[in-house]
């Protein structure tokens, strides 16, 4: 599987690297080697109960940059307000959706799953029902592996599965937790973004131990950095001496060009491929590759 390689979390430093905002050496990273066949995907979820933080723009732009290094990726879309579906173009009403699958066990998530118009990338859309899931599975037996038991059936068709979570730590993020390998964890250089993290660890840790033992933490992601702010530089500082190599050396920074790619149903990769976000998003993949978080 994709997360054997996870023994060294960063590549061997080199003392003529720059140094990067999290201040430490600044690797390239390099091109992912093409892959000889496809799957069993590695399932990651992008979790954070605060809203607001790049949860949904880290989804998209991540699963974009992956698949452009010809990784197969599905983006599951598990927040009840559809952004991710939206942000890549893909209608949501009066269609199946991922809360069909979760009610429904005989629905083949394959008849759900949808192509965008990223070559490589799919999704599993989601819109305003799946708010309801909570109430209708709470009565139901093992409700906390329902999405895992639905992410099964292809995950030998993907490299990667995203799971885009909606901003708290109820029953369909602790489903997102218990299906996945590894969390990823985008963080808004912003000091209330740092306070709900303990409880998000917290959680992990609770899931890990009664649920899902293979869990574990990818990474913290920065995101909305802004090196002109002394604040944003101080929160950064804070969130490398919390959680130290667990802190991606790429780091995203804040830029109007995301809601732009969104308002237009395409990544910032397509949108603005010169962009330094959508080459930071590119760098991103390519730090998950290397450290052995993807294949």
């Amino acid at each position: 599987m994709a997360g054997s390689a996870r023994g060294t979390k960063k590549p061997s430093e080199t003392g003529d690297a720059p140094v990067g905002p999290t201040g430490r050496p600044y690797h390239g990273f390099p091109t992912p080697a093409p892959l000889d066949g496809h799957g069993p995907a590695r399932i990651i979820a992008l979790c954070n109960q605060k809203g607001g933080v790049g949860k949904t723009t880290t989804t998209i732009n991540l699963a974009a940059s992956l698949a452009s290094y010809g990784r197969r990726v599905l983006a599951v879309d598990f927040d009840p307000q559809g952004a991710l579906s939206a942000g890549l173009g893909i209608a949501t009403h009066d269609v199946p959706t991922v809360y069909d699958l979760l009610l429904d066990t005989k629905r083949e998530p394959r008849d759900v799953i949808v192509s965008s118009n990223v070559e490589g990338l799919d999704v599993l859309p989601a819109n305003i029902d799946l708010s309801a899931a909570e109430v209708h599975l709470v009565n139901e037996v093992a409700r906390e592996t329902i999405l895992s038991r639905v992410l099964r059936k292809v995950a030998g068709d993907y490299d990667v599965i995203l799971i885009d979570c909606q901003p708290s730590l109820g029953l369909l993020t602790v489903n997102a937790l218990t299906a996945s390998h590894g969390v990823i964890i985008p963080l808004e250089c912003e000091f209330f973004a740092l306070r709900g993290v303990a409880l998000l660890i917290e959680t992990i840790d609770k899931v890990r131990d009664r649920l899902n033992p293979a869990i574990e933490l990818d990474g913290v992601l920065a995101t909305m950095y802004d090196p002109r702010t002394l604040h944003s530089r101080e929160v950064l500082e804070r969130v490398v001496e919390a959680f130290g190599d667990d802190v991606f050396e790429t780091v995203i920074g804040r830029t109007v060009k995301f809601p732009d790619a969104s308002v237009s149903g395409v990544p910032i990769t397509d949108f603005a491929p010169e962009h330094s976000a959508a080459q930071a998003y590119l760098r991103l993949a390519r730090e998950l590759v290397a450290r052995g978080d993807v294949a």
